[in-house]
């Protein structure tokens, strides 16, 4: 027949489905990972807009009674 070891095939084969739920995992995890960023991000400029509109109401004030 051949030189296929049977043993060393299914530690193998073994070994490979192992890796591809490890994979699965960590695709998973990345998909999880890329929305909090997009989340992060969301709320980073929200900040920005909120921090504009205070800044640019206390400057109308801070200018009116300077006058």
């Amino acid at each position: 027949m051949s030189d296929i070891d049977l043993v060393k095939y299914g530690v193998l084969w073994q070994k490979v489905e192992s890796m591809e739920a490890k994979i699965d995992k960590m695709e998973s995890q990345l998909e999880t990972l890329v929305e909090l960023a997009n989340k992060g991000r969301g709320g980073f400029w929200m900040g920005m807009i909120f921090i504009s509109a205070v800044s640019s109401v206390a400057g109308y004030f801070a200018n009116w009674f300077h006058k």
